[in-house]
C-alpha cells in the first residue's frame, strides 16, 4: 500500500466549499491531513428560495452551479472532524491573505500544502454577436472585469505562494507543496476571454515559482481540469462533453482530486513546475 506521508501535514485550501475544491479537502483528510479550508460568497442574482429548489433538483445548469457556489462550508468541516476549519474570505483584497495564513497558522499550525483552487469567472467576449442574457449571460469585456478576474485569478495566487514561502523560510521548513488550479481552456476561450487569460497568467506564476522555490524544498505544479461537473453543466452539455471525450464521461470533483493529492504526496516529490492535463483526454498535451 502506498503511503503518501500526508498524516499530520496542514492544508490550506481556497475555494472549498464545493466541487473540485471540497473534494480535495475529503482525499486529503483521508489520507490524515489537517485541513483549512477558505471560500467567498459573491453577489448572486437568485433568492435563496430559487437556489434551495436547483440543489434538490440537482439539474446542471447556471442555477445550481451558483446553488453549490452559496453554500457554506460549515457542513463540510463538519463531516471531516476536527481535523478541519473553514473561514469565509474575500481573497481579491490582497490585505487578507497575510491574515488567512495567520487564522491557519492559529488553529492548526503552519501550512505544508497550499492548494490555491479558488476562481472568479464572468463570461466575456470581444465580439458584441456573442452577447448574451440566456444563462449566466456573456458581456462585452470591460477594464473592471478585467482587474477582477486577475485580482482574484492571477494576483491573488501570486501573492499566497509569496506568504506561503514567506513564512516557510522564516521557519525554516525544508518540505513543501503548492498546487495551483488553471484550466485547460487557459490558451484561448471562446467567450469567457478575461477567465482563460488570468488563468494563464497562473500557469506563468506558478512555473517561475517552482523554479524559484525548489531550493527550498517545494515542489510547485498545476493542474489542468477539463469539463468537470460542479454544476454548470447542463444535461444536453453533458452528453456532447461526453461523446467528446476518450474516457467517455463527464469529469467529476473526486477525478481531479485525486491528482491533487498525488501532487501533494511524497510520491510526487521528483515532480515540479508541470502542467497536468485532468479531463479523460477531452484536450492532450503537444
Amino acid at each position: 500500500m502506498i503511503n503518501p506521508q500526508l498524516e499530520g501535514k496542514t492544508l490550506l485550501i481556497t475555494g472549498a466549499n464545493h466541487g473540485i475544491g471540497a473534494a480535495t479537502a475529503k482525499a486529503c483528510a483521508a489520507q490524515g491531513a489537517q485541513v483549512f479550508i477558505t471560500y467567498y460568497r459573491g453577489p448572486c442574482r437568485y433568492s435563496r428560495e430559487a437556489l434551495s429548489k436547483a440543489r434538490k433538483a440537482g439539474v446542471g445548469g447556471d442555477m445550481l452551479y451558483q446553488a453549490m457556489q452559496q453554500q457554506s462550508a460549515q457542513p463540510l468541516v463538519d463531516a471531516m472532524g476536527h481535523t478541519a476549519v473553514a473561514y469565509e474570505m474575500d481573497l481579491g483584497d490582497a490585505d487578507n491573505i497575510p491574515k488567512l495564513f495567520d487564522l491557519c497558522e492559529a488553529e492548526l499550525g503552519p501550512v505544508d500544502i497550499l492548494v490555491n483552487n479558488h476562481t472568479y469567472c464572468v463570461l466575456e467576449t470581444f465580439d458584441p454577436a456573442r452577447v448574451s442574457d440566456q444563462g449566466s449571460g456573456i458581456q462585452l469585456i470591460t477594464g473592471a472585469e478585467i482587474d477582477a478576474h486577475f485580482a482574484v485569478n492571477a494576483r491573488s495566487y501570486a501573492l499566497m505562494m509569496s506568504e506561503y514561502l514567506h513564512r516557510y523560510v522564516e521557519r525554516s521548513a525544508a518540505w513543501g507543496r503548492i498546487i495551483n488550479v488553471s484550466t485547460d481552456a487557459a490558451h484561448a476561450h471562446i467567450a469567457n476571454v478575461s477567465y482563460a487569460a488570468s488563468k494563464h497568467a497562473i500557469e506563468s506564476y506558478s512555473r517561475s515559482a517552482a523554479a524559484e522555490m525548489g531550493q527550498y524544498g517545494i515542489t510547485v505544479n498545476i493542474v489542468a481540469p477539463g469539463p468537470i461537473q460542479t454544476g454548470y453543466i447542463t444535461p444536453e452539455k453533458e452528453v456532447k462533453i461526453a461523446t467528446g471525450t476518450p474516457l467517455g464521461r463527464v469529469g467529476k470533483p473526486e477525478d481531479v482530486a485525486d491528482v491533487i493529492a498525488f501532487l501533494a504526496s511524497e510520491q510526487a516529490r521528483w515532480v515540479t513546475g508541470q502542467l497536468i492535463y485532468v479531463g479523460g483526454g477531452w484536450r492532450m498535451h503537444q
